[in-house]
């Protein structure tokens, strides 16, 4: 059985992506993802006919998000039932997440998705990031345009 050290790692590179977004803190949203990272909203946005392109690299992720969200939209994201398996310095977590995202300043523009994550790990020295995150829609409701504009 895994080091229970690296589960909560490996949960944790998921918190500081969700609470990065949240807080815009480019830091701490950087340091979920490895340097070759891919984020992969595309099975989720298919379902409102949204067409965003393949994320990668983790300068592009985090340029291209918080350019999105950043003073037009306020989210919060909570993760929920994560699921771990460890292989060496290679790890997948699943999990579900229930994000919220609000047109700024007036919240009446909104969007709420639960969505499941399928995320590919590697060990980064005493931590985990992800390497490649997969985001699919179990539903929404509201307005996509507060997600994309």
């Amino acid at each position: 059985m895994p080091d229970l050290h690296d589960r909560l790692e490996i949960v944790d590179a998921l918190y500081r992506f969700a609470l990065g977004q949240d807080l815009k803190d480019r830091e701490l949203f950087a340091s979920s993802f490895a340097a070759d990272a891919e984020v992969d909203f595309r099975p989720a946005a298919a379902r409102w006919g949204a067409s965003p392109p393949l994320l990668t690299g983790r300068d592009a992720i985090v340029d291209t998000i918080l350019a999105l969200f950043t003073g037009r939209v306020d989210t919060t994201h909570q993760v929920t039932n994560p699921r771990v398996t460890v292989d060496g310095d290679t790890a997948h977590l699943t999990a579900l997440v229930e994000a919220q995202h609000l047109l700024s300043p007036h919240h009446r523009t909104h969007a709420l998705l639960k969505n499941r994550y399928d995320v590919d790990l590697v060990r980064d020295g005493d931590r985990w990031v992800m390497r490649r995150v997969v985001i699919e829609n179990a539903w929404f409701t509201g307005d996509p345009v507060a997600i994309f504009g």
